[in-house]
């Protein structure tokens, strides 16, 4: 007879394969640190991108103009990337332009994505063949794009670090219920973080991994930490947080894991700030887009955030399409709160 205890290691074996797996099938690409042990993310946020619309080119440009500069290891695009039907050919489009650099790359989509007679879920499948694209979303959780990727080391042989890409949705399922605004991060998909975060620990011998959590709509504690007179905070705040006007949990499951050293989101183009919230670091991307929406800080961007193999330190800083640095810090060496 098998035991209960057999059974239970074995599928606890078959969840931590499962999710070490989850994203190196896509294209056969393994993330890993470089040798210095250093790696590189550049994150894009609302492109706004409109169909054959010249105040779209300065996005195209800012995507070219950082990606040369920084020359990142990995790219992420943090929602709203379309703005404009033909969708799919639209959304194609931006994903083959950012393919040409042959470097890894995954988005999360934005509450504006899917209002141009296409779902998430078909701009999804209408790009899984993009090179270089490595964006799927995990089976049976709510949302369109949630997934972890592991950063190996920099021999290839074990994960030192997580990507998270979770769905932030769009505007809010209880909206007749009187709840109005925008969606929050339901409970399956804090419970898919949860399980997912725990495999990584049971197999790193219960040490959380060093992790990053990509989404666009930024979680209620963007606007607590901004507005505590004792956090330490770097960068623009130039509009109120259009956060959800519920709080699902999502913070409070980061900090009971202990993995995740930092989460990056869009949505808010006139916020780009970082700030020191209970020792995770809160930070907006530069908005990247053209004049197809509102923006009031001074030139597009996008956010670089530099990792080490082996460390929870995060080096991040705002890359301007014109090549300016801005926001040059360490967290949680700068981020110190009174």
């Amino acid at each position: 007879m098998i035991s209960n205890r057999y059974v239970l290691k074995l599928m606890t074996m078959a969840l931590l394969l499962l999710v070490a797996g989850t994203l190196n099938a896509q294209h056969n690409i393994k993330l890993r640190f470089k040798g210095d042990g250093s790696f590189k993310i550049v994150q894009f946020t609302d492109t706004h991108i409109v169909w054959n619309d010249s105040r779209s080119d300065v996005a195209y440009q800012c995507i070219d103009q950082v990606v040369k500069t920084e020359k990142p290891d990995f790219i992420m695009i943090t929602g709203d990337i379309i703005y404009s039907e033909p969708a799919i050919d639209n959304f194609k489009k931006v994903m083959n332009y950012v393919s040409q650099y042959k470097i890894p790359f995954a988005f999360v989509f934005g509450n504006h994505d899917h209002q141009f007679n296409v779902t998430d879920s078909a701009l999804l499948e209408s790009v899984k063949n993009v090179p270089f694209n490595m964006t799927v979303t995990a089976k049976g959780v709510s949302g369109d794009c949630n997934f972890d990727l592991p950063i190996y080391a920099s021999d290839g042989k074990k994960t030192e670090a997580v990507i998270y890409g979770i769905d932030s949705h769009n505007d809010s399922r209880l909206e007749k219920a009187g709840v109005k605004g925008y969606d929050y991060i339901y409970r399956d998909q804090i419970d898919w973080y949860v399980r997912t975060s725990k495999a990584y620990t049971s197999k790193n011998g219960g040490k959380p991994l060093p992790s990053l959590a990509f989404f666009h709509i930024p979680i209620p504690e963007y606007a607590e930490a901004a507005l505590d007179q004792n956090a330490s905070l770097y960068g623009s705040r130039r509009e109120w947080m259009c956060s959800p006007k519920l709080n699902s949990g999502l913070f409070c499951a980061m900090k009971e894991q202990g993995d995740i050293m930092g989460t990056f989101c869009g949505h808010d183009h006139d916020d780009d700030y970082a700030v020191n919230w209970y020792g995770i670091l809160l930070a907006y991307g530069r908005f990247s887009g053209g004049n197809t929406e509102y923006n009031h800080l001074k030139g597009n961007g996008a956010r670089v955030i530099e990792i080490k193999q082996g460390e929870r330190t995060i080096h991040t800083w705002i890359r301007l399409r014109n090549g300016e640095i801005q926001q040059n810090t360490e967290f949680p060496k700068d981020y110190v709160n009174k």
